[in-house]
């Protein structure tokens, strides 16, 4: 049996996939502890893993409360901000857990790579979007305005990719201080020196998705979509039930899990189901943020298994998080996006390059627009059969007993597995 620590960082589209890894790990029984924002210990527990909370929890929800969270560039320097003050909180919870094997962790998770550095102990680097890779050779739309960086020549993008990376600017002056306290080398630079690790880097979206480039990491495995959306412990609500069971499928709507600044989205999904006459439900943990006195037609719900709620579902309205959109490619029902920041254009564009839906920036996402977008993903053939090519992918899954091989490998070298 090994001693594993996973560390997610982000939310609930960053953490289930760890849910998951630590499921598939504890089943062939090693001891799996997750270090996380105390919003989602119950979610871990519940999954049957052992929680450590990570910092205080006004912390984590200050962050998602800023409403730059969701503008692009700005959102992810408050992200990167955020990593680098969680350092030393998730470096004190990794010390605290005495004896480990092996570490488990997104690169935004800058903590475990110390814990590397500093105490020997072997990591690997779970990318969740090909966002995350800066290829040459297959760049990702990191911003609606960057389509232009696509068809430059690969000499042009390296001499661009050489110049100092914003995440820099933004996390490494705190990440080097706490590096030189702990008496570890600081990375001259947290993007080339530290986003991979040495140990092995693993990919959770698959090639279908995303195929791999000759300028990813030699260590890597790419595996698929993990999926975790704790069915397994979280049935319809009853409400949710009777509502699916009434009539014609349903468009789903939903912000994101840590959305709490969708009132504008919900005020332009109403007013686009109105002008369908398509019934509607509306998925946030806020439900404050929906428009008052909605028709009977749309159901407002504060959270539904999308791998269960999408079975009802002719449609799917959502932020394109990476979690949120492979429910949707699983489901084999067409997607509209409005993205905001982070990963999202790139899994927009992802998403219309496949024709299994349609992706809308903020300032697109009108009533108008999103009528019209919706009305095409209702009514026209090759979406439907795009979506079902995409959750036709699903059919045959990997052996799990591979990856948790590979994963197990990682940890081998000391004799432990």
């Amino acid at each position: 049996m090994a001693e594993i620590l996973l560390l997610p960082f982000g939310s609930a589209g960053d953490v289930f996939p760890f849910i998951w890894l630590g499921r598939q790990l504890k089943a062939r029984g090693h001891r799996v502890r997750l270090i996380t924002a105390c919003l989602f210990e119950e979610n871990v527990r519940n999954a049957g893993l052992e929680f450590i909370a990570l910092g205080k929890a006004e912390d984590f929800e200050a962050m998602i409360h800023d409403p730059r969270i969701w503008q692009a560039g700005t959102g992810t320097k408050l992200v990167f901000d955020f990593a680098a003050k969680s350092v030393e909180p998730y470096l004190t919870a990794i010390e605290s857990c005495g004896h480990v094997d092996l570490m488990l962790a997104p690169m935004t998770a800058f903590a475990a790579r110390l814990a590397r550095e500093k105490h020997g102990i072997p990591l690997i680097t779970v990318h969740l979007q090909p966002a995350v890779f800066m290829s040459v050779h297959e760049t990702p739309l990191l911003h609606p305005a960057l389509r232009w960086l696509r068809r430059m020549p690969v000499w042009f993008k390296r001499l661009l990719f050489a110049l100092p990376n914003p995440v820099d600017f933004f996390a490494l002056p705190k990440v080097r201080r706490i590096c030189m306290a702990n008496g570890v080398k600081p990375p001259r630079s947290l993007w080339r020196d530290w986003w991979d690790s040495p140990d092995g880097v693993l990919v959770l979206f698959p090639e279908w998705f995303a195929k791999p480039q000759p300028d990813w990491p030699v260590n890597l495995l790419q595996w698929t979509f993990p999926l975790e959306d704790l069915a397994k412990e979280q049935a319809l609500k009853p409400e949710l039930q009777a509502f699916l069971a009434a009539a014609e499928r349903v468009v789903v709507f939903t912000p994101g899990s840590a959305n709490v600044q969708a009132s504008r989205f919900f005020a332009v999904a109403a007013k686009a189901v109105e002008q369908i006459g398509c019934r509607a439900v509306f998925v946030t943990r806020e439900p404050k943020q929906v428009p008052a006195n909605l028709p009977a037609n749309i159901l407002t719900v504060d959270f539904a298994p999308f791998s269960t709620l999408l079975q009802h579902a002719t449609a799917f309205v959502h932020h394109g998080g990476i979690g949120t959109m492979s429910q949707g490619f699983a489901a084999g029902v067409p997607q509209l996006i409005m993205a905001m920041a982070h990963d999202q254009p790139d899994n927009a564009d992802r998403l219309e390059r496949l024709g299994a839906g349609i992706g809308l920036s903020v300032r697109q996402f009108t009533p108008e627009r999103v009528t019209a977008a919706l009305s095409r993903l209702l009514n026209e053939r090759g979406f439907h059969d795009s979506a079902a090519f995409c959750q036709g992918e699903f059919a045959e899954q990997p052996d799990v007993n591979v990856l948790m091989r590979w994963i197990e490998e990682r940890a081998a070298k000391d004799g432990l597995i």
